[in-house]
């Protein structure tokens, strides 16, 4: 069981609010490793520099969006085991489809419960103690 706190996250969205929103949200499930990226772009360049536990990206981002991240992670041997979880204003089948193909590894819809949030990424890590 990991423990929230030891858990480094990497939140990935373009839009600051969204991220400081996932922070706050993340802080008050008890994860305080947080680390931001603006698009996919920047997001792969830390994930491959800096160890993380898990991925939390938006969908749809300039530059390079979530799904073209996800298969850069998927892609890349040293983070290729990440947990992935793709944020996403739409619930439509086809992306999450996608998602599924490129091996996500759970699904979020905004706008999220801090307790969805924990649901999910218990879903993916494990019971956080």
């Amino acid at each position: 069981m990991p423990a929230a706190a030891a858990l480094k996250v990497l939140i990935v969205d373009d839009q600051f609010s969204v991220r400081q929103m996932t922070r706050m949200t993340l802080e008050q499930i008890g994860i305080r490793n947080v680390y931001e990226s603006e698009n996919g772009k920047d997001a792969m360049n830390k994930a491959s520099v800096q160890p993380l536990d898990l991925i939390i990206s938006d969908y749809n981002m300039p530059e390079m969006d979530g799904l073209a991240l996800l298969r850069a992670v998927r892609g890349h041997p040293a983070v290729r085991k990440l947990p992935f979880i793709l944020l996403t204003g739409r619930g439509d089948r086809e992306l999450v489809v996608k998602a599924a193909q490129a091996g996500v590894n759970n699904y979020l819809v905004k706008p999220f419960t801090q307790v969805t949030l924990r649901e999910k990424i218990e879903q993916v890590i494990g019971k956080l103690s």
